[in-house]
């Protein structure tokens, strides 16, 4: 992307930080998608502890997001998600009980069993 849309801000690693495994897999990801799709991470309410994740891929921006570009990857993230996911981190792991994207997030008080939903 060379020039941020209208009202889209440039963020940093500091909100959400990927490691190199989830950086890879979403690259291989996004290689089937349409160009300019990036990852849009998003908390909703719902889920058994109270908040969830939830992962899209988008090519539209909205008004107030922020991009962050981590692992070589662009990820964007609405300010009202920012609030609660401040200092995470999307990891990926291959492995074949429990793999897929996991959320390392400081403000979790606490999450369920399955690492998709948490509170704070």
């Amino acid at each position: 992307m060379k020039n941020l849309p209208q009202g889209v801000r440039l963020g940093n690693e500091h909100l959400i930080q990927l490691t190199q495994s989830a950086g890879d897999k979403l690259s291989e990801l996004l290689a089937h998608e349409p160009e300019d799709t990036v990852l849009r991470v998003r908390i909703s309410g719902g889920g058994c502890n109270g908040l969830s994740y939830k992962l899209d891929f988008v090519q539209d921006y909205r008004r107030g997001d922020i991009l962050v570009k981590s692992a070589g990857s662009q990820v964007v993230v609405d300010c009202k998600s920012a609030l609660y996911q401040t200092g995470t981190t999307l990891e990926y792991s291959q492995a074949l009980v429990g793999g897929g994207f996991r959320f390392a997030n400081p403000n979790a008080k606490s999450s369920c069993s399955c690492g998709e939903s948490f509170n704070v």
